[in-house]
């Protein structure tokens, strides 16, 4: 599968920074999966679970609270709240 660039970032510092296969979270209209190719994008967060598919296949699962979502071109950044959870 193709992969992309994924930078996730909370107020501590770096969390997850890696090649993915998607992101999936819940975006301000709804649930959304980014994959390699996607439209530029910017959108708050919404709670939720948040699973990042990494280029093994293997998944990191998180409960965010808020955060903003950047898709462009270059990669994905996601900017999540200093509570927010990952398991990396």
């Amino acid at each position: 599968m193709t992969t992309y660039h994924l930078s996730v970032m909370s107020p501590d510092g770096e969390v997850f920074n890696d090649e993915v296969i998607s992101l999936s979270l819940r975006g301000a209209d709804g649930d959304l999966a980014v994959f390699a190719g996607h439209v530029p994008l910017i959108t708050t967060v919404r709670p939720g679970k948040c699973v990042i598919t990494r280029a093994d296949e293997s998944e990191i699962e998180g409960e965010l609270t808020s955060g903003i979502l950047d898709v462009s071109k270059d990669g994905v950044k996601l900017l999540i709240g200093q509570k927010d959870t990952f398991s990396v």
